[in-house]
């Protein structure tokens, strides 16, 4: 019984089904002319009971703007430039331009880039050929990995370990370049405008005065008193326990001068 009921529920929704694809089919052969170029205008055909939506627009999106990051601190290494390991050799400069092409930057990797831009500008501060450990040398190594690290996370801002990395080279630079400042200020200027360095001080402590902070302070000054006192007392009891003889001669003494 329950399978001759599903039966024909079954029967009734396929028939259903038929009779309203049998009605668009109807709609959409009648007058085709009048049924496009009503679509066309975004009105609705309707054909007896029957009514067709107009057909829904997708325009192309809008292109998004590229931002413009700055320029890179390795453009104005040109690719004809041989690699640090054979711009030395004398036999690179004659040999034939697909060798030249394999020895230079037009296929060297990004750290073969850097470590040339690194060492132009630690010729450009470095006190003689033979300088590798001075202040300024130091500074020039750390510039060129700040600037690699900053051109890293404009595309990958969300690489937190190298931001990380970036901000201690930062830190270390600045203490770096203070310790100049103090000792030898020609030196440190001379520096910052062959690297084109930035000084900037650290900005002054400042905090809003409120009731609570006041209450504070006055808190912690009266228990900053009262554990100074305790510890005087204790160590003019270690001072007493330790020198007992010296007391009692000074006590004699009091008394025999009365």
């Amino acid at each position: 019984m329950f399978t001759n009921i599903g039966l024909r529920a079954v029967l009734k929704s396929s028939v259903g089904v038929l009779r309203e694809s049998s009605a668009l089919c109807s709609a959409v052969s009648v007058q085709p002319g009048t049924y496009s170029s009503a679509l066309l205008c975004g009105q609705t055909v309707s054909r007896g009971s029957f009514a067709v939506p107009p057909p829904i627009r997708h325009y192309a999106r809008v292109a998004k703007k590229t931002e413009i990051g700055r320029e890179s601190q390795l453009s104005d290494l040109p690719p004809t430039m041989l690699k640090m390991d054979y711009a030395a050799v004398p036999l690179a400069q004659t040999t034939d331009d697909l060798v030249k092409r394999l020895l230079s930057l037009e296929l060297a990797s990004h750290s073969e880039k850097l470590k040339l831009k690194t060492e132009q500008l630690i010729k450009k501060v470095q006190r003689d050929e033979s300088d590798r450990s001075s202040v300024e040398v130091q500074v020039a190594i750390l510039t060129a990995r700040i600037r690699n690290y900053q051109e890293h996370l404009q595309q990958h801002h969300k690489d937190k370990a190298n931001k990380r990395r970036m901000l201690m080279a930062i830190d270390q630079r600045k203490k770096l370049l203070k310790k100049l400042r103090l000792f030898r200020y020609d030196t440190f200027e001379s520096v910052c405008e062959q690297l084109g360095i930035t000084y900037t001080f650290h900005p002054e402590y400042y905090r809003r005065v409120t009731h609570r902070w006041l209450t504070k302070k006055e808190f912690c000054i009266k228990v900053f008193k009262a554990v100074q006192k305790q510890k005087a007392e204790q160590k003019l009891k270690l001072k007493r326990s330790a020198h007992p003889t010296e007391t009692e001669e000074a006590k004699e003494t009091m008394v025999q001068a009365q």
